[in-house]
């Protein structure tokens, strides 16, 4: 199909993230783009059973700072099951390149969300992304 709109290779998200309306507005805004979320969860327990769990997930947005821990505890979890990360925070923590692809810094823009998703594709894909979006580190590249 020469026109026809690319097969993703991210579709069903987890997003790990304690700030309730944070976590509502990505959700519902992600589903409006075609995205399949697995859950939502606000705890690193949850993650960790989401995780461990028989559901297939693609890519994790982590928040680095929850309630009942670390996000880079969850990241480490997802890394050794073969699941990239984004850390989606206010501060990129030390370390976050060692467990996740890359960090969207808060707050962000919608597209930014969109095309930090789109960059972590293209190099799950083999190639350098087209471009980066504002307040996203991509920390592997193909």
């Amino acid at each position: 199909m020469l026109f026809g709109k690319k097969t993703r290779r991210i579709v069903r998200l987890l997003i790990v993230e304690d700030e309730p309306l944070v976590a509502f507005d990505t959700e519902h805004f992600l589903r409006d783009e075609a995205f399949e979320i697995v859950a939502t969860v606000d705890r690193v327990a949850h993650a960790m059973a989401a995780i461990e769990g028989e559901e297939e997930i693609d890519l994790l947005l982590v928040d680095v700072n929850l309630a009942d821990g670390s996000g880079l505890d969850v990241a480490r979890v997802a890394r050794g099951v073969g699941i990239p990360v984004i850390f989606v925070t206010g501060e990129c923590p030390i370390g976050a390149s060692e467990v996740a692809v890359g960090c969207l810094s808060k707050p962000y823009a919608q597209k930014s969300l969109l095309g930090a998703i789109a960059a972590v594709e293209s190099m799950l894909d083999g190639k350098p992304p087209k471009r980066l979006p504002s307040g996203f580190n991509l920390f592997e590249t193909a």
